[in-house]
């Protein structure tokens, strides 16, 4: 199965979270300036002509599609990159993802996921030790 996590943080913190991503082996990701805002409502901003309130704050979202066992490395990573311990912080989505195709080759499934160095390939590289790879229980074939 294949998951698509919709992650929104401030704008600040992009940088953070995309070589906490690159650090984990996510290659691929979409990013999106947007505008909104969630339960603090805005923020008041005091300026020459007085105070006034601004209720949709920027933010970036990001959109990364991957296979169900990437999904907590990658929640991890982007919560980790992206917390400040303020308000306004952000939220991270998972959406289920039915099909995915590779517009260029045809490729289906994992294999229109699949990457260069991403997070599955440096998975096969590592040595499996009494059949199990790295120990975390997953076999690799």
């Amino acid at each position: 199965m294949t998951k698509k996590i919709e992650a929104i943080i401030r704008e600040e913190k992009l940088n953070d979270v995309k070589e906490a991503l690159r650090r984990i082996g996510i290659v691929g990701m979409n990013v999106v300036e947007v505008r909104g805002h969630g339960h603090q409502g805005g923020i008041e901003l005091v300026g020459r002509q007085g105070t006034y309130y601004v209720d949709l704050l920027p933010r970036i979202q990001l959109n990364i599609v991957l296979s169900d066992h990437n999904v907590e490395p990658t929640i991890e990573a982007i919560s980790d990159a992206a917390r400040t311990g303020g308000i306004g912080d952000g939220l991270i989505f998972v959406y289920p993802v039915e099909e995915v195709i590779r517009i260029r080759t045809g490729e289906r499934g994992r294999d229109a996921l699949t990457y260069e160095d991403d997070i599955d390939t440096r998975r096969q590289k590592i040595p499996v030790r009494n059949g199990v790879n790295g120990g975390n229980g997953v076999k690799v074939s």
